[in-house]
């Protein structure tokens, strides 16, 4: 079947999947991809990784497949530094498929398919790039490998698409029936998908993925050689700021080395913000100092509230109140049950434990309308409720 003569429009169709790279979400797309009825190829590098890949029922070893099998879609799950390459080669060796990378950053990828497509003794050309299209699935887990894959990783969750452009003109390189078919992939894993232009995404994510990591990296940093007293007293506040501070080293280089301008001119920016910041602790009590603590913490204030709310819906500021939980099983539970009886929504939650104490904090956020009235009810039935 040649899928750029046969949009998803057209009939619902199955195309075969190859998918290159089985880590988790290489494996994960295995494992959505067939619970929706496709065929799916496993290739890696790593024997172990293909072979637990298909193990947990992600797809068929590509090796273990009739010569007369091939792909119709390629999907490179890829490290960055090796996606490009991955890319020119599955367009080369599957002349007919459309090909799909699902790396983290995408102008450095293209930047290079365009190269590679210009040098005479190079198998890829320019027209081959009408079947590639770059997309970046955000979703991801605490645990890596296909051990950790799930088929509903991406439910709801973003998958942007990055049609490749010519840097000169602007022209868009990837033929329509690619992109409807990148989008239909994205789509028939459960994600939200959205159209961006690939130097736009990096500038995207480097703003809110790569920065906060880097923030996460820098602050849990400086906790190596903090005294262990004063790590006792960390609460939320400590972990919510540090919690993506345990991602992959490797990993992080590859991404902040293939997005490093994005990255730089928004650092160039914070450390603006830093020296201001420190020249005014410098002396807080001199004029205009407090003030200016103020305002830069007004500033960040501002910025939280352009934060989308649940659903992608436009931010929406929630009532919280605090149920105080014995730490025993079934407590969570018990509170929740209680809330759902009342006909209250919990429109978020979070858990905290309270130091030197066997007891949580269920922190339950409502509709402003709705906590008192939930506070009362609770109450009632015999929880301990602390309004913030």
């Amino acid at each position: 079947m040649n899928l750029l003569a046969a949009t998803p429009a057209s009939v619902r169709q199955t195309p075969t999947v190859l998918i290159r790279g089985t880590g988790l979400l290489g494996a994960s797309i295995g494992l959505g991809l067939r619970a929706d009825g496709h065929k799916v190829l496993l290739s890696d590098p790593s024997p172990t990784a293909q072979a637990i890949a298909a193990d947990i029922g992600a797809g068929t070893l590509l090796e273990r497949t009739s010569a007369q099998t091939t792909p119709e879609i390629v999907i490179v799950a890829a490290p960055p530094e090796a996606t490009a390459g991955e890319v020119a080669a599955a367009l080369v060796r599957f002349p007919e498929a459309v090909v799909l990378d699902i790396a983290s950053t995408k102008a450095e990828i293209l930047n290079h398919l365009l190269l590679l497509a210009q040098d005479e003794d190079a198998a890829l050309t320019r027209a081959d790039l009408t079947r590639y299209v770059g997309t970046h699935p955000m979703a991801g887990r605490e645990k890596s490998g296909p051990v950790a894959a799930r088929g509903e990783l991406f439910t709801s969750m973003p998958w942007v698409i990055c049609p490749a452009t010519d840097p000169s003109s602007g022209d868009q390189l990837s033929a329509p029936a690619a992109v409807e078919w990148a989008e239909e992939i994205g789509r028939r894993l459960g994600a939200t998908v959205h159209r961006m232009d690939p130097v736009r995404h990096d500038e995207s994510v480097a703003l809110i993925s790569h920065l906060p990591q880097i923030a996460a990296s820098l602050v849990a940093s400086r906790l190596q050689d903090a005294p262990v007293s004063a790590l006792a007293l960390a609460g939320n506040g400590l972990r919510d700021v540090t919690r993506i501070a345990a991602s992959d080293p490797g990993l992080w280089v590859q991404i902040l080395s293939s997005n490093a301008r994005p990255v730089v001119e928004i650092l160039y920016g914070l450390r603006e913000d830093m020296e201001r910041l420190i020249g005014t602790l410098e002396d807080p009590r001199a004029a205009g100092g407090q003030a200016d603590i103020a305002q830069l913490i007004a500033e960040g204030n501002s910025g939280v509230t352009r934060v989308p709310g649940k659903h992608g819906a436009p931010p929406q500021s929630f009532a919280v109140l605090t149920v105080i939980v014995d730490d025993k099983p079934g407590q969570i539970a018990a509170v929740l049950n209680d809330v759902a009886s009342i006909g209250v929504n919990v429109e978020d939650l979070r858990m905290e434990h309270s130091a030197g104490h066997q007891v949580g904090m269920v922190e339950l956020s409502v509709l402003p309308g709705r906590r008192d009235e939930l506070a009362e009810a609770m109450t009632e039935l015999g929880w301990k409720v602390v309004l913030s």
